[in-house]
């Protein structure tokens, strides 16, 4: 084979054609970015970059926008429309339909979404894209041996089953035909360039050289930040875990939240106090569009987004297969809290206004992030769906999201929504802001449009308690309580998050000796826990893994307890 992989020796290689599968929220800026790197491996001519997307009725439009010099990502994307126009202006940047294309590819990057389907993942789009490029693969150049990149998500062990499975299954020996590597994505959406070249990453692969060829290539784009070679099946634990670890921590704030609220302490100066302790403070509980990445971090109206909802039951997927016990497992426990959130918020409300059974409602933030379109797994959907089953009459609002966004038309709220802040809001009863977009951050703009409004509910840690209470209306919101946390109560918060994060830490550790056990053979695909906590704490939203070990006695404060620390305390150190 022409590529030698050998690490004692420089990479025999030639890169002259990138392909990107999937121009989405990954492939988009992975591709622009790949392009403007104007990469010249092995050759004296920049790299040409072809991006691939099926024709399909709701992302068919993209090719043509790409091939027009126009980023098909919606939402505010610092510097990513610019990149895009000035490549495909160089005639390095172009986009297809045609999957032939990747033919005669020397790297092809796979940004094709990956959800589950009850506890095991769900490969379908995945398969439907990896069976057209294996079909062009078996055309491609006897000399070349494609490098196929997985930046989608994986749950551990896919990579050296289910894909290098496919794959034989159509002739392509890993090692032999292709070569097959991860380097999961960590990007952000609103900052999409500055998370690909600022951002460390896992550069990944089923050879020990896999990582090194993925490095010298990313190393054009990751300009800011580290590149951590590792095996494959280490990067899906770490990128899963990551993912899971947040949910977690969103779940334990959100255990915490909902008491303060009840009895009107403020979340605020307790996440403040316990965050210091943690030394893990950040801006995020006076900044609304800043990323939180402390250890308790901001509860909101619901968990969105693609990744969060979905990773804690990827990592957990071959033990579940498996029969593994799950009731006292934390990461499996924190969707069933974050998934309470929206039913939660309007139980807020309604502390405050009494029953809002049939009022007029704006949902401000469609959205699942601010200044973004993105809706996947949207909390503010979900609200929505909820409050017309209570008889009420909702109107959803977002400045990015399009009318005709296809999980509007999923969950048949597409009805209910506009683009109009003025439609919006005019007959509202109440507000409830559930995404903290900028164009929301003057309020009393907003309110110069309502008309009969009687209250708002901030369940986006938007505005600061005395900025809303002085527009002179009802008020309520998440983690907006008046009373200072007495200092036994933050000791409490302080003690039970350090036994949720022991308990977290113990159900990594069982999970990696299964997997192991089970997948990962001798030698260079096995996952090392101590490996697993430093390519964690590489994530910048923050994935500090403590060591494993005991628990101790659960915290409880006067007869309130995490269910998350219980959890942590009922186990000590093993889950089956």
């Amino acid at each position: 084979m022409r590529i030698k992989l050998d690490a004692n020796k420089e990479l025999d290689w030639k890169v002259e054609k990138i392909a990107v599968i999937g121009p989405g929220i990954v492939g988009m800026p992975m591709a622009a970015l790949l392009a403007n790197a104007q990469i010249k491996i092995g050759v004296s001519e920049p790299a040409r970059v072809v991006v691939v997307q099926r024709n399909s009725a709701n992302s068919g439009w993209k090719v043509d926008a790409i091939n027009q010099g126009k980023s098909v990502i919606g939402g505010i994307e610092p510097g990513l429309n610019a990149i895009v126009e000035n490549m495909v202006a160089a005639g390095i940047l172009s986009a297809s339909h045609d999957y032939a294309a990747l033919a005669d590819a020397d790297v092809v990057l796979i940004c094709v979404q990956t959800d589950k389907k009850g506890f095991e993942p769900d490969y379908g789009p995945m398969f439907g894209a990896l069976d057209s490029l294996a079909k062009a693969l078996q055309n491609k150049p006897a000399h070349k041996v494609p490098l196929l990149i997985f930046e989608s998500t994986l749950a551990p062990s896919s990579m050296t089953t289910v894909m290098r499975e496919h794959f034989a299954r159509y002739g392509l020996i890993e090692g032999e035909d292709i070569l097959l590597g991860n380097s999961p994505n960590r990007v952000m959406p609103g900052r999409l360039v500055e998370r690909v070249t600022q951002s460390d990453k896992l550069v990944a692969g089923l050879h020990p050289e896999v990582p090194r060829m993925i490095k010298a290539l990313y190393q054009h784009i990751v300009t800011e930040g580290a590149l951590h070679p590792t095996n494959s099946m280490t990067a899906e634990v770490v990128k899963t875990l990551e993912n899971a670890y947040r949910d977690v921590r969103i779940a334990y704030s959100s255990e915490i939240v909902r008491y303060c609220d009840e009895n009107d302490i403020d979340f605020y100066a307790l996440r403040e106090q316990v965050n210091q302790r943690l030394a893990q403070a950040d801006s995020a509980s006076s900044d609304p569009n800043a990323v939180p990445s402390g250890g308790i971090l901001i509860p909101m109206v619901g968990v969105g987004g693609h990744c969060l909802p979905k990773d804690g039951i990827l990592l957990w997927w071959r033990l579940i297969e498996n029969g593994a016990d799950t009731a006292n497992s934390l990461i499996l426990k924190s969707r069933l809290i974050n998934d309470a959130s929206p039913a939660e918020t309007i139980r807020l409300a309604e502390r405050q206004f009494g029953d809002i059974s049939g009022k007029k409602i704006a949902v401000l933030g469609t959205a699942y992030r601010f200044n973004s379109e993105d809706t996947r797994n949207s909390p503010s959907i979900a609200l929505a769906l909820q409050l017309l089953d209570k008889g009420c009459e909702v109107r959803l609002h977002d400045p990015y999201v399009k009318p005709d966004d296809q999980n509007l038309l999923h969950f048949g709220v597409s009805q209910y929504f506009t683009n109009e802040l003025g439609q919006a809001v005019a007959d509202a009863d109440y507000i409830f802001f559930g995404t903290a977009h900028r164009d929301y951050l003057d309020g009393q703009a907003i309110l110069g449009h309502a008309r009969n409004l009687s209250g708002i509910v901030d369940a986006c840690n938007l505005y600061p308690r005395e900025t809303a209470e002085a527009w002179g209306l009802a008020y309520t919101g998440i983690g907006k309580g008046k009373k200072a946390p007495e200092q036994t109560f933050v000791d409490f918060v302080y003690e039970g998050f350090q036994a949720m994060e022991k308990g977290l830490a113990n159900e990594v550790k069982m999970i990696i000796d299964f997997l192991n056990n089970r997948y990962a053979g001798a030698g260079f695909n096995q996952v090392q826990f101590e490996e697993v906590q430093r390519l964690a704490a590489s994530c910048n939203t923050g994935c500090l893994i403590v060591d494993h070990g005991a628990v101790g006695k659960l915290p409880l404060f006067d007869d309130f307890y995490s269910v998350l620390a219980e959890c942590a305390a009922n186990h000590q150190s093993a889950l089956v």
